[in-house]
């Protein structure tokens, strides 16, 4: 198993033209997106704090602003994927910001969220207690996390269903198969690794549910 206090990023470079092919894919369905931001919004106080961590294009927080007088940021590693969020906010007419930054130090302050979501990146992240210890942290007391991402037991078939099921061409399905197999199962968690990060980084409470790809975590903090 990976190391859980660090690791190397081996992920995809997601700058330049990987980061429009990443951001032109993902946007071609987006009712994923919009399911997430109605089910969060169900967990946060009118014009509270929402922060997404690694937003990636920033559909899902797109989402969320669009949904009431919340305050969204988004916090993500690639300068390319932050100036893509930004003009996805921009073209729909909604007030979110999107910093530079790194999940394993961000640049906020302790008790400053509602909310912490981090969607498909968690496995990425090269100090993932670390990252978890910032999520704690930057949480006001009785907030949430909410952490989605792929399981690390999942089976081949079990990837070639889920994407058959997205909207691709043959190539992207093809390439889509690849990058979850030899890319970002080998560095996803089990669940019994990721409850133990979370116990370590000091969350109160952590539930987790499963599908046939992944998981989403619901972290507490007391």
């Amino acid at each position: 198993m990976p190391n859980p206090q660090r690791k190397p990023y081996k992920g995809i470079g997601m700058e330049g033209r990987m980061a429009g092919w990443y951001a032109k894919n993902t946007g071609k369905d987006l009712s994923p997106f919009r399911g997430l931001a109605a089910r969060i919004s169900e967990r946060v106080p009118e014009a509270g704090a929402i922060l997404e961590v690694a937003p990636g294009p920033g559909y899902l927080a797109v989402e969320l602003a669009r949904l009431g007088r919340y305050r969204v940021i988004g916090l993500d590693v690639s300068h390319s994927f932050v100036e893509i969020a930004a003009e996805n906010a921009r073209k729909a007419g909604v007030q979110a910001e999107f910093r530079v930054g790194d999940a394993a130090a961000m640049p906020f302050a302790d008790g400053m969220f509602d909310f912490v979501v981090c969607r498909a990146a968690f496995k990425n992240f090269s100090a993932p207690v670390d990252a978890l210890r910032e999520m704690r942290r930057v949480l006001k007391p009785g907030g949430e996390a909410l952490v989605i991402d792929m399981h690390r037991d999942v089976t081949n078939e079990e990837i070639d269903s889920a994407v058959r099921a997205m909207p691709l061409s043959a190539f992207d399905r093809l390439i889509t198969k690849a990058t979850f197999k030899y890319m970002l199962r080998p560095r996803a968690y089990t669940l019994d690794a990721f409850r133990a990060m979370a116990a370590e980084a000091g969350f109160s409470g952590c539930t987790i549910e499963t599908d046939s790809i992944g998981f989403e975590a619901t972290l507490q903090k007391a």
